[in-house]
């Protein structure tokens, strides 16, 4: 299951970070991408060292697990968790890409407060307000239970806050300041995550 862990987490990569990347850049002459924000030690600044350490410890995981490095957690070595897993992971991949497309050139890794998108609320966003982040999550944890180690737990763990922090403290009020009465009439209507959970107040 890390070799194959391992295959999916490499396609992961390359599809919703390199082609869109590439995508992106082809499309509007910048490659969206924003790197790592805020001062050391605030919540911006912290989101963003969790989703690269996430990463990191995502693609440490099936690799230390093929070298014999770690040791599974026997609870969670299952062939039934293997296979949702592989399910999961495959099914969050499909549904990442789809969202990204979905927001065109809107597309974005980090947020620059200079910068001003297109709100997108059709297709997935019509949805939930962060379909990308919502598609990661069950990715991260598909991959969690092919190679379920602890380093694969605190990488999701990590990705968890980082998704967290990330758009309850840096995304939100950017779109709300951007948007202003569009994006809190949207997010009113439309859940953060899941449909109808986590709506904005007016």
């Amino acid at each position: 299951m890390a070799a194959l862990a391992l295959i999916l987490y490499v396609a992961y990569l390359a599809l919703a970070f390199g082609l869109r990347t590439v995508i992106q850049l082809r499309r509007t002459g910048a490659t969206g991408f924003h790197g790592i924000g805020g001062r050391p030690g605030s919540p911006e600044w912290i989101a963003g060292v969790c989703f690269a350490l996430a990463l990191l410890l995502g693609i440490a995981a099936p690799i230390l697990a093929l070298a014999g490095a770690v040791e599974p957690i026997a609870a969670l070595d299952t062939t039934a968790l293997h296979a949702a897993g592989a399910v999961l992971a495959v099914a969050g991949i499909v549904a990442t890409l789809l969202a990204q497309f979905a927001m065109g050139t809107s597309w974005r890794i980090g947020v620059d407060p200079a910068e001003r998108t297109a709100l997108v609320t059709t297709g997935p966003f019509a949805l939930v307000r962060n379909p990308i982040f919502a598609a990661m999550l069950p990715t991260a944890l598909g991959l969690t239970l092919l190679v379920p180690s602890v380093i694969a737990l605190i990488g999701l763990a990590g990705l968890a806050v980082a998704l967290e922090l990330q758009v309850r403290v840096v995304e939100e009020p950017y779109l709300r300041s951007v948007h202003g009465d569009a994006y809190t009439a949207y997010a009113a209507r439309v859940g953060r995550f899941a449909p109808r959970l986590g709506r904005l107040d007016r």
